[in-house]
């Protein structure tokens, strides 16, 4: 079993070192931090993380070829890889077209975009001459290679849908598919076994991280609370396949989005996240996550990740998974 945590990038700096190193202690295997577009950047905050911790492995969860260059990704994941002594986990994927529109950018062919980015980063980083001419990215040269030493790096998707998932199994190092609810856990795993199939892999071949949204805390209100804020601001911006695991259409999501971003009314949006949105994660004191997470393992998942918001202190929640829910499952 692996278990990693993951963070928004939308904490003050300097909580990061203190939450990895916290995670290091407690027994996770990984570190990841999202890179959502204004706030904190995921690479600033992991070169401060790998700065502060020895042993757990730091990734981006996720970063896309449309608001940074492929080139500059290349750049930027060897450096940090550099710094953190090896221990880089190179999250990516096309990234949330709403979000995409916010400054004008089309997300074109983003298949394409993931799977060459995928294809030219590998050899980048491997110290190739990465020429290259495709659907997204067109007009690479044979000049287009690094200039320091470097080494080929874990690649993870970020997938929601049907295709990107098979891509996951076909392409990538790992999968970081979101989970909403958790049971979604078996709809993904099939894709990405017939992905997998297709270049002769299996599950197996893989760290696919079964990444859901937990909170976690002794005051049952407050941890839904945060839980409610995070699906407020990215409820809007789920997968179709998503939206029907949940039994929610995408539509009921709007309401709260305006509130949010438009009314700027955050207690009125967290008002309109209904229970069955709630379904999204998991919230709990801790210990009685496990009966849920169970059902997880026995669908077959060998990496469980924690996300956002984790809880009212996620310091606490860090802990308070160590102590119970990482051993459960280790032992």
């Amino acid at each position: 079993m692996r278990f990693s945590v993951r963070f928004n990038n939308d904490l003050p700096i300097g909580e990061y070192a203190r939450l990895a190193r916290a995670a290091e202690a407690a027994g996770f295997d990984q570190f990841w931090v999202s890179d959502d577009l204004f706030l904190r950047s995921a690479w600033v905050v992991l070169s401060a993380v790998a700065q502060a911790t020895e042993r757990i492995g730091l990734g981006t969860c996720i970063v896309n070829p449309y608001t940074m260059h492929v080139s500059e990704i290349a750049m930027a994941a060897a450096t940090l890889d550099e710094l953190s002594g090896g221990r880089f986990l190179l999250g990516l994927s096309a990234g949330a077209a709403d979000f995409l529109g916010w400054v004008g950018i089309e997300q074109e062919r983003p298949l394409a975009a993931v799977t060459e980015s995928v294809a030219v980063l590998r050899r980048l980083l491997s110290g190739e001459r990465a020429s290259f001419d495709g659907r997204f990215l067109r007009g690479w040269t044979d000049q287009a290679y690094m200039r320091f030493p470097t080494r080929p790096i874990p690649i993870y998707i970020g997938a929601l849908g049907p295709r990107m998932l098979e891509a996951t199994g076909e392409l990538a190092d790992g999968g970081l598919p979101l989970l909403f609810p958790p049971e979604h856990y078996e709809t993904v795993a099939g894709y990405v076994a017939a992905g997998a199939a297709r270049a002769g892999r299996t599950l197996d071949d893989l760290d696919l991280a079964a990444c859901v949204w937990c909170s976690i805390g002794d005051d049952p209100r407050a941890a839904e609370d945060v839980l409610r804020d995070k699906i407020a601001y990215y409820g809007h911006a789920l997968g179709p396949l998503i939206y029907e695991r949940l039994g929610v259409p995408r539509e009921a999501f709007v309401p709260i989005e305006q509130a949010l971003q438009r009314d700027r009314d955050p207690e009125r949006a967290r008002s309109l996240v209904t229970p069955e949105m709630l379904k999204i994660g998991l919230v709990g004191t801790g210990p009685d996550l496990i009966p849920r997470l169970e059902g997880l393992v026995g669908m077959g998942v060998r990496h469980l990740s924690f996300g956002p918001p984790l809880g009212p202190d996620p310091l606490v929640a860090i802990e308070r998974l160590g102590r119970t829910v990482l051993p459960y499952f280790r032992d």
